[in-house]
């Protein structure tokens, strides 16, 4: 029922309705104090508050100060931060990767001559990728993409072939450098990086042709391990290999792998696939490698790896040691050098005699090499691998040897470990 006093109270709840959007007009447009007083005065409040402290102002080197009303929008970030062509900031970066590395990938096909079954010699046909190094048209690839070919041919897209010839091999790193003579032009040198500071996690970017049959391929990734070992052509061990998740096929050995600036951080070389296809489990040897054996290649054709000219040795054991009451529980018990190896030619000793160990026949009484350099060596594989990470043909080094109980140390050059 429509009653004066409904009406009365409807009237006053309008009334108050327009004064609190003039209230909120009035905050909106800056009359902070005004809408305070005007809150006051038509919502009194029925219960006692506190009031609120006055905010102690900041000292003036502590105080932010208020953007202006032109620089407000650049101070607040875009969400979605892309160019005229509607790339975001990472696909930019990868897309100039592409674009400034791509021309310096080339694919390699080769001739290799074999026997078939019959005997009967056949050439078969490889395929693999390499990437221009400088504008004298040297070339770097695998060991394993040109080894033993009869003919090399260097393709830099759009039929334009090159014959290569090889300049110089470094088959343990699986590392080849070829040289096409092809116009200044064509030639796109890459730039190499480091790989001392790769740190798992960072983009990895793989160019290369795989299957022979896709030229210039990009596939992205990560770093996904650092520090791995990998067998190389001669059965040796290759450290530092980087691992990556970026897919790799066959046809892709030889190719770069990148940083995200587009610098090399390695070669492609190998994949772990129980398929023969990537299965995101590919191996590249460390641009830090290709630094050290790039200048012996350039200028001799081969890189010399550092020797000391063990033939054969045993690793001591706890258990040895207890067997032949040696005095100590590690190191290289050694048994034949190679002759005029540096070992050999500085006086150490190898084995003296022969014992019978169970059902093994051991050999006896020669130097106990125990570190070099100060390093510990226990295993053959372990001075192979110091040799080769940390030292050059030249090189002198002091290798501690134990012999009849005493200590003592010799000065040794490192020579070249023959082929």
């Amino acid at each position: 029922m429509n009653t004066p006093s409904v009406r009365n109270g409807m009237r006053r709840r309008l009334r108050q309705a327009i004064l609190a959007a003039a209230v909120l007009l009035i905050v909106g447009t800056g009359g902070c104090t005004e809408a305070g007083r005007l809150v006051e005065q038509f919502y009194p409040s029925d219960r006692q508050e506190t009031p609120a402290p006055s905010p102690t102002p900041l000292p003036e080197s502590e105080a932010t100060p208020m953007p202006a009303a032109g620089e407000i929008s650049a101070a607040v970030p875009s969400a979605a931060l892309v160019d005229a062509a509607g790339l975001d900031i990472e696909e930019r970066r990868i897309v100039d990767v592409y674009e400034r590395v791509a021309p310096s990938v080339v694919s390699i096909t080769t001739r290799v001559l074999r026997r078939n079954f019959f005997f009967e010699v056949t050439p078969e046909e490889g395929a693999g990728s390499g990437f221009v190094l400088d504008r004298q048209g040297h070339i770097l690839t695998n060991y394993h993409v040109i080894a033993e070919a009869e003919r090399i041919e260097v393709n830099f897209g759009e039929d334009t072939v090159y014959p290569a010839r090889v300049v110089g091999l470094d088959r343990r790193n699986d590392i080849a450098l070829i040289r096409v003579d092809a116009p200044a032009e064509l030639l796109e040198p890459v730039e190499l990086g480091t790989s001392a500071n790769l740190r798992v996690g960072q983009r990895a970017i793989a160019i290369g042709n795989p299957f022979g049959q896709f030229g210039r391929t990009l596939t992205t990734g990560v770093i996904s391990a650092l520090g791995r070992t990998l067998e190389g052509q001669d059965g040796r061990t290759i450290t530092g290999i980087i691992q990556t998740d970026a897919a790799i096929n066959r046809g892709n050995s030889g190719g770069p792998l990148l940083d995200s600036s587009g610098r090399v951080i390695g070669i492609n070389t190998a994949i772990f696939s129980p398929t023969g296809a990537s299965a995101g489990v590919g191996f590249a040897v460390p641009v830090d490698t290709i630094h050290r054996v790039l200048p012996d290649l350039l200028k001799l054709g081969r890189y010399r790896h550092p020797w000391l000219g063990i033939r054969y040795a045993y690793s001591v054991t706890p258990g040895l040691a207890e067997i032949l009451k040696l005095p100590v529980s590690q190191g290289l018990l050694l048994v034949q050098m190679y002759d005029n190896a540096p070992l050999a030619a500085a006086g150490v000793r190898g084995a003296q005699s022969e014992a019978i160990i169970g059902n093994q026949r051991v050999y006896i009484g020669g130097d106990i090499l125990l570190a070099v350099d100060g390093v510990p060596v226990s295993r053959l594989e372990e001075l192979e691998v110091l040799l080769e990470d940390n030292y050059r043909v030249g090189d002198v080094v002091t290798v501690k040897l134990l012999r009849d109980g005493r200590e003592f140390e010799v000065q040794i050059e490192l020579a070249e470990e023959p082929s």
